[in-house]
């Protein structure tokens, strides 16, 4: 059996995490949709998003095309992982070949992107 190898990356609530300004979590989470929505046009990034976790540790999911070392990089350079809102978890991931499939989308660049 042929397998597909992907990596996915947690995004997870970081326990020292700053305190924000007014104004400055927004523009942080407004840089840090605009760095997904890059990573995803230029084709490392098949999925991403929130996660629902109810002990609110994992905020995040994202799906890369690339290995553990280069998706590992390209999250780093998260601007919301570079200031301390979220650490890291990064970890490869195989399925069968063929058990996955993504139909091309816009991802928000923004929080008004977002609201509409």
């Amino acid at each position: 059996m042929e397998f597909e190898h992907y990596t996915v990356a947690l995004l997870v609530t970081c326990p020292d995490e700053p305190e924000w300004g007014d104004g400055e979590r927004e523009a942080l989470q407004d840089a840090h949709l605009a760095h997904l929505a890059d990573l995803h046009e230029a084709g490392h990034l098949l999925a991403v998003g929130p996660l629902a976790d109810p002990d609110g540790e994992l905020r995040g999911l994202l799906l890369f095309r690339c290995g553990v070392d280069e998706a590992r990089a390209l999250a780093e350079d998260d601007p919301a992982v570079r200031a301390g809102a979220f650490l890291l978890r990064v970890l490869p991931w195989s399925i069968p070949a063929g058990g996955l499939h993504f139909t091309p989308t816009r991802l928000p660049r923004s929080m008004a992107d977002v609201r509409g």
